[in-house]
């Protein structure tokens, strides 16, 4: 099905359960929702909206009219169109922050959070990173015709990159404290994305919060533990 919003085609799959109960799950950055197809089975009473944030996906958009304020509204939007007034919420890495946001913004539609190796933190930066920035900058004042970030980062168009930098520039601590819905936390413990110490301080900013960490997994935590997580989740999601 397609969702159309501020110009942009979404696409979104809405499976009915056999109860009212509504389960949305938020995919990461590059990623789709098809990657949470295995877990469709394992939450079958609920009723599951899958979403692909453009342009990931099936999605089609214009990043010159979004800002990662555009992806909340998507998720807001689309529930209200298809006459969700609460759910439970899962919400891995990207899908985190937006999380975050509509937890904050509209408390009402969020009943659960479970927030899957999110980011949304502000990271820690080292002196080799600042040093690479002071480097960078000198170039530029040098003339030097250099460019910043990643291969990937590169690789992006024009319109794309000033989204980016709006996503990973918007740090969400002030978000997180308006959360008041029970949220898991639930982290690899190998996450080089987004580490551990990131968990922790979503765990404290956020009062009705518990931090479950998976030994064995890494930033797609929920991939690589499948049966943990789904039990993880599962617990939580059924306590009173």
């Amino acid at each position: 099905m397609i969702y159309n919003f501020n110009g942009a085609q979404v696409h979104y799959r809405f499976i009915k359960g056999c109860t009212d109960k509504v389960l949305v799950f938020l995919h990461g950055w590059g990623r789709q929702g098809a990657d949470f197809n295995s877990f469709i089975d394992v939450f079958d009473e609920y009723s599951i909206l899958l979403i692909d944030f453009p342009p990931f996906g099936k999605s089609r958009f214009n990043p010159q009219n979004f800002s990662i304020f555009s992806y909340a509204n998507i998720v807001m939007g689309l529930c209200e169109h298809l006459s969700i007034s609460s759910a439970d919420f899962v919400g891995h890495s990207f899908g985190g922050r937006i999380c975050l946001i509509v937890s904050a913004l509209k408390p009402s539609l969020v009943h659960k959070c479970i927030y899957v190796d999110s980011a949304g933190m502000k990271p820690r930066r080292n002196v080799g990173y600042h040093a690479k920035v002071l480097k960078f900058k000198l170039m530029r004042k040098l003339g030097k015709q250099v460019e910043g970030g990643s291969a990937d980062y590169r690789a992006l168009s024009p319109e794309m990159k000033t989204l980016f930098k709006n996503i990973v520039n918007t740090h969400l601590e002030d978000f997180a404290k308006e959360v008041v819905c029970p949220s898991l936390i639930v982290w690899g413990q190998q996450d080089k994305e987004t580490p551990l110490y990131m968990a922790r301080r979503l765990s404290r900013l956020i009062d009705d919060s518990k931090l479950v960490v998976l030994k064995n997994a890494g930033h797609f935590s929920f991939l690589d533990c499948p049966l943990q997580f789904a039990t993880q989740a599962i617990e939580f999601l059924k306590e009173n």
